[in-house]
């Protein structure tokens, strides 16, 4: 099935919108019918006005990515729209990209689905290591480019459209040399946030990462588990962070990680919201945003959120990618989290149970928006997370040892706790790092003195 459509403008004015700012979105299936919804989104967290969408079932055109007949149809409605964006759901080749411009009308930008995924990130990029990897993420989609794009402009014929500017054989030294620079900076980055994870790991918290594809609703979820903000690397830069991590009904809310305390009975918990997966993302792409990912790899609990409202097969597919993300440098537990569950209907949620058993096994249900099954979550998180050990010390009453059992109190959940004349004994449960470390502070201690 093939076509194009039309939009009007959401206040029914040609003119509210600036022209650079308005877009038709275009995708090619090799079969079956092009869904526009996800590219529609990516939109208008872009910032543009979606006026028109055309989709063409047929094999990719080497020239131009669709058949030359669409592509006349595709510039006879940008002239219509008056739009001044092509975005194309595809991987569109530097070759095609150029094609398919020359085509348009004068001045007509093409973007494809990943320049309109950076171009989303870079909107967002609020913190020194984000804005680093949105350019790094740039520099290696330029890379394979540059020799095109030098090319194209040796033959003086017009490569403006697609971004850039003069280009001579130093471009891809260049980009290369960039590249190298930003990954050593980024290093140094991961390097101090590891120091950061096993400094609050010696201090008795345990990690809990939220994964999942973007607007599943992980930052809704973090602000039903956050007691209060413990830590948030971002705190200086998101003032409108400052009581809860943001959420709206948008793709990509979330680009830098935001870290805050979690409350549970028990355990002293550090819950991470990071950037949501995403369809069809290219190892590239990926790649630049490991420094990020880290959060989640080097997790003890991962808890993967999944919207519970969209269909079983969106699902499967979301869930297979997420755990192919996954697989290869995760070594933690995985918890599967079905959330707006308020959005079904009676009997659905076990449907879906049963249908995704297979890549969901035995899941949390939980609606972040409403509540419902949040207790539960924080029960199986306790439950999941690597066991604690349980000790007894009997410390000689002084000074020291009741700065030690104030220590354990803050480490660790202390079960009992009871005094006689001139001991105290304290039973209690705590990571095993940080029962060695109380076990090696009561050695130390002093016996009590006669009196």
């Amino acid at each position: 099935m093939t076509g194009s459509v039309e939009r009007a403008n959401a206040d029914g004015d040609p003119e509210s919108v600036p022209r650079e700012r308005r877009a038709v979105v275009a995708k090619r299936v090799d079969s079956g019918t092009a869904d526009l919804a996800e590219i529609t989104q990516l939109a208008a967290a872009a910032g543009y006005e979606v006026v028109g969408e055309l989709s063409q079932t047929r094999t990719e055109d080497a020239a131009f990515m669709f058949g030359e007949g669409k592509v006349a149809e595709l510039r006879d409605l940008v002239r219509r729209t008056d739009a001044g964006a092509v975005i194309v759901d595809n991987d569109v080749g530097p070759y095609q990209t150029f094609n398919i411009g020359g085509e348009l009308p004068e001045g007509v930008e093409v973007i494809d689905r990943f320049t309109l995924i950076l171009e989303i990130f870079g909107q967002r990029a609020n913190t020194r290591k984000a804005q680093l990897q949105v350019e790094l993420a740039e520099l290696r989609y330029e890379l394979p480019r540059a020799e095109a794009k030098a090319s194209l402009a040796k033959r003086d014929e017009r490569p403006g459209f697609m971004g850039l500017g003069e280009y001579d054989e130093s471009v891809e030294r260049d980009i290369k040399r960039q590249i190298s620079e930003i990954r050593d900076e980024l290093e140094s980055i991961a390097a101090k946030e590891e120091a950061r994870r096993e400094q609050r790991r010696d201090s008795g918290f345990d990690l809990v990462a939220l994964a999942g594809y973007t607007n599943a609703g992980k930052s809704t979820l973090m602000r039903r588990l956050a007691a209060e903000i413990d830590v948030d690397e971002n705190a200086d830069r998101h003032p409108d962070l400052d009581t809860t991590a943001e959420s709206q009904d948008m793709l990509f809310t979330t680009l830098g990680t935001t870290t805050r305390r979690a409350e549970m009975e028990k355990r002293d918990v550090l819950l991470t919201d990071t950037v949501g997966f995403i369809a069809d993302l290219p190892h590239w792409l990926v790649e630049s945003f490991e420094s990020t990912l880290d959060s989640v790899y080097r997790a003890d609990l991962v808890l993967l959120v999944v919207d519970a409202s969209e269909p079983v097969e969106t699902m499967r597919e979301k869930l297979v990618t997420s755990h192919d993300t996954l697989y290869e440098r995760n070594e933690a537990p995985v918890v599967t989290v079905f959330n707006k569950v308020d959005r079904l209907a009676p009997g659905e949620l076990a449907d879906k149970r049963g249908a995704l058993s297979g890549v969901a096994p035995d899941p949390v249900a939980v609606s972040a928006k409403t509540g419902a099954g949040v207790a539960e979550l924080r029960d199986r998180v306790e439950a999941e997370l690597p066991d604690w050990e349980r000790e007894r010390l009997v410390l000689p009453v002084s000074d020291e040892a009741m700065s030690l059992v104030s220590w354990i109190h803050d480490h660790g959940h202390v079960d009992e706790e009871s005094y006689a004349s001139d001991q105290v004994t304290v039973d209690f449960e705590a990571k095993p790092s940080i029962v060695a470390r109380a076990r090696s502070k009561a050695a130390g201690l002093a016996p009590a003195e006669s009196t």
